[in-house]
């Protein structure tokens, strides 16, 4: 079988061309190019998928391939990935929303654009990533990496069917310690080290992506309006934030519980007030999940590295309304939220908003 495997010179990804290849399959290595240095984000030598560094990390990548035996390609697609990933970007923090890019990324980038462009140079029959995930079904199960602690069903759980139908994951009854000794044991000792980077962009500071106009200082409040400080623009903030507030002298700590991109204003409260019994949320990605299935109980998972959490959902005039068997801190608007049965996942949605009560 002929299968195109997407490198980005880190190990998982390089062990997933390895043992595809030691499979007798016929590999291709692809990779991204996405910097076209119109953004000023600083070389500051920290990995990220966005920045200067790209230009050596596509240098190693090169490497790697050689390394494998196995032929390679860069694929640039920078304008895809300013208007699909960027702009995404942008518009959910102006909106008071909290963003999940790399799930965005998979979804229309790595198996969307990276895929689709793969296909114009040469032909394949699956495509390979090296993400901790298991697939069966034909891209109807996306099931739970083996390795619980590595698991990225979460980050693909906005892929359909028809782009599931299509990949492998060759890691995901694998451990990251097994995928590492591996790496060691095949001669790639030196990725076995390499640290990992997870990092959106090459920067601490998301604000290079946004025009000083769309930052704007405005007022921190209380659940009641009253004015507790000010605040450097929304998108330096996120639901659940604590530190990096400037406000103390109180009796309890505060956090960051909603957003108000309207009135621009970060609204602050306790821990409790944090706290929300149900959601609601839009866009719905149905995978195991039949679309005749439209209520039933569910595990939930709200955040990437949150545990799976015990819920009733229902569906409505195509939104998802999830209630939670206990009350779950920070539901962000802006972040998925991914329902499994067993190990599988059944579905995901975009959280629009929480609430304290439960949906009837």
């Amino acid at each position: 079988m002929k299968i195109a495997v997407g490198l980005s010179g880190g190990v998982d990804s390089t062990m997933a061309a390895y043992l595809l290849k030691k499979q007798g399959h016929e590999v291709i290595g692809v990779t991204m190019s996405l910097w076209d240095g119109s953004i000023p984000i600083p070389n500051r030598g920290q990995g990220g998928c966005f920045g200067p560094g790209e230009t050596h990390e596509l240098q190693e990548t090169e490497e790697i391939a050689k390394r494998l035996g196995i032929p390679y390609e860069v694929i640039p697609l920078a304008e895809q990935y300013k208007k699909n990933v960027l702009d995404y970007f942008r518009a959910e923090y102006k909106a008071g929303r909290t963003p999940n890019p790399c799930v965005e990324c998979n979804r229309k980038m790595k198996f969307g654009f990276l895929i689709d462009a793969a296909n114009e140079l040469f032909d394949f029959d699956m495509f390979a990533t090296g993400h901790y995930a298991r697939i069966s079904e034909s891209g109807r199960l996306l099931r739970r990496a083996l390795d619980p602690t590595k698991d990225q069903t979460y980050f693909l759980s906005r892929l359909s069917p028809a782009q599931l139908s299509r990949v492998t994951f060759p890691l995901g009854e694998l451990t990251k310690q097994e995928v590492k000794k591996l790496a060691s044991e095949s001669g790639f000792e030196d990725l076995a080290q390499k640290p990992e980077s997870q990092d959106f962009i090459e920067s601490d500071d998301y604000s290079v992506l946004f025009d000083k106009k769309d930052i704007r200082p405005g007022d921190f409040v209380d659940i009641n309006g009253n004015v507790l400080g000010k605040h450097n623009g929304i998108i330096y903030y996120t639901i659940g934030q604590r530190k990096g507030l400037g406000i103390g002298g109180l009796k309890e700590p505060l956090f960051v519980i909603r957003l108000d991109p309207h009135k621009n204003q970060v609204v602050l409260g306790t821990k409790n007030e944090l706290f929300a019994k149900s959601l609601k949320a839009h866009s719905i990605n149905r995978l195991l999940l039949g679309d005749t299935e439209n209520e039933g109980i569910a595990l939930a998972k709200i955040r990437h590295g949150k545990n799976l959490v015990p819920a009733k959902f229902h569906i409505q005039d195509d939104n998802l309304y999830v209630t939670f068997d206990e009350p779950q801190m920070a539901v962000t608007p802006g972040q998925i939220v991914a329902l499994y049965r067993n190990d599988a996942v059944l579905a995901s949605a975009i959280i629009d908003q929480s609430f304290t009560e439960d949906f009837q």
